[in-house]
């Protein structure tokens, strides 16, 4: 079964430096954490606080090109968890048919945000990272990588405007 979720935050991950999301659901507490790049986590919170930016970044490329295609997204869902690898699908309408694709959930996200789509976790996902180890995408060291993660640290949750 799919639990509507919300992002309730974007944080940093003290031990890795690592950005997390937290989804929550909207029927209980359940909360789960995924962790995902610095690039991603930026779109995201960029998304969220509507920073609009001289050229588009990759995800508002991808919704550019979608709407000129008059192509929409109806959902995303946070379908599996594998090897402690998050899968995603992104569900797509157009006038003619309805597709969807594999996408990592973070970038998912991102589209999500900006198509204001429901995003959705199924159950096994929900019960997999109640006992999954911590892990997440590689660390970036770069003097880049760090500028952003302190960037992540220091938002608020006023930041997001969205729970």
């Amino acid at each position: 079964m799919l639990r509507k979720m919300v992002l309730a935050g974007l944080a940093v991950d003290p031990a890795s430096n690592t950005p997390i999301i937290l989804l929550k659901s909207e029927e209980s507490e359940q909360t789960i954490p995924i962790w995902i790049g610095l690039l991603e986590a930026t779109s995201i919170a960029s998304a969220l606080k509507n920073i609009k930016f001289d050229r588009p970044m990759t995800h508002d490329l991808f919704k550019n090109f979608l709407d000129l295609q008059k192509i929409s997204v109806s959902r995303v869902e946070i379908c599996d968890l594998k090897d402690n690898t998050y899968y995603a699908l992104i569900h797509f309408i157009s006038k003619d048919e309805t597709f969807s694709m594999d996408a990592r959930p973070s970038d998912a996200i991102a589209i999500a945000l900006r198509f204001d789509a429901p995003i959705f976790v199924d159950d096994k996902v929900i019960e997999g990272s109640k006992i999954r180890e911590k892990s997440g995408e590689a660390l970036d060291t770069s003097e880049e990588g760090k500028k952003w993660a302190e960037y992540l640290e220091n938002l608020s949750p006023d930041d997001f405007g969205k729970t």
